[in-house]
């Protein structure tokens, strides 16, 4: 069975920048596209009003992804574009679609006057439950987040693309993370940056000012952690130009400073087959709200 590249559309602007996306990154694969519409049905009486009738409900539901499907094909020649059409709570839904998809694309809306995610529940609830690498994409970045730009200021495709940004926990690095990343940076032609932040655990802080050499002395542990995890990968992808950097402080921190140079950040979440429900993280959720470029979520065991 062939996969997709699966967006998730509501007619929002945020759902078209995803969409926008997802197009190319489709294209970047040489994958088929689906565009899935989730409509919520609304409460029994207000279904009876005049200008929510189910005649107007069926209207505005396939319009929606009908018209986007016709928009892609023309922007995007060469991209096979399908539509599905689903009925229930929209986070569920869109957690089934992701199952049998390539990956996942979604909508998350910007922070005003901040740059920033600003992820809703639905989005939220998908990165958590979804079992395949989910990238949410906000308004904005459709063009500039991919492309430099050139000396007019104008993003071209004509131009190299950003570099793949990798947030790695270098300790325990993951197959399929690493793999990820590697694949959108050799898709692009691009160079990876592999950024494993790191802190002091609290009691090494007395031995660090007793000793101002003891800082440099994990800070040299932790790059050759990081190079040993990346070294196979290195082999695999010569193509691949790979910058590794092992910085102090906040892993989250790190990775949202480096969005905003990047064409995409990658992450990892760990599945947990929990009945206390399932988390992702304080770095992935760090990097969800306040990364400026789009961020790609790859679940892992």
């Amino acid at each position: 069975m062939v996969r997709t590249v699966v967006v998730g559309l509501d007619g929002s602007s945020e759902s078209r920048a995803a969409a926008e996306w997802a197009a190319r990154e489709a294209k970047l694969r040489g994958l088929p596209l689906k565009i899935v519409h989730v409509w919520e049905p609304v409460p029994e009486p207000m279904a009876q009003a005049p200008l929510l009738g189910a005649e107007t409900q069926a209207h505005w539901t396939a319009r929606v992804p009908r018209e986007a499907a016709e928009g892609i094909r023309l922007r995007h020649a060469g991209v096979e574009v399908t539509t599905e059409q689903r009925t229930g709570g929209a986070a569920d839904a869109l957690t089934e679609a992701a199952a049998d998809a390539e990956l996942l694309v979604l909508g998350s809306r910007g922070l005003s006057g901040v740059g920033g995610f600003m992820v809703g529940s639905v989005g939220l609830s998908v990165v958590a439950h979804a079992e395949r690498p989910v990238v949410l994409v906000r308004p904005g970045e459709q063009a500039a987040d991919e492309h430099e730009a050139d000396p007019a200021g104008v993003p071209s495709a004509a131009t190299p693309y950003r570099p793949v940004v990798l947030g790695l926990d270098a300790m325990s690095p993951d197959d399929s993370v690493i793999e990820f990343a590697f694949e959108e940076a050799a898709r692009r032609e691009t160079g990876l940056r592999v950024i494993h932040g790191w802190n002091l655990p609290p009691y090494y802080v007395y031995g660090l000012a007793a000793d101002p050499q003891f800082h440099d002395e994990i800070a040299r542990q932790q790059a050759a952690v990081l190079a040993e995890a990346v070294q196979p990968w290195r082999k695999k992808y010569p193509n691949v130009e790979v910058t590794e950097q092992t910085p102090s402080g906040s892993p989250g921190i790190r990775l949202v400073d480096a969005s905003r140079e990047a064409s995409l950040v990658v992450v990892g979440r760990r599945i947990r087959r929990s009945p206390l429900g399932a988390h992702i993280g304080p770095v992935t959720h760090a990097v969800l709200h306040h990364a400026t470029a789009p961020v790609a979520v790859v679940a892992h065991n």
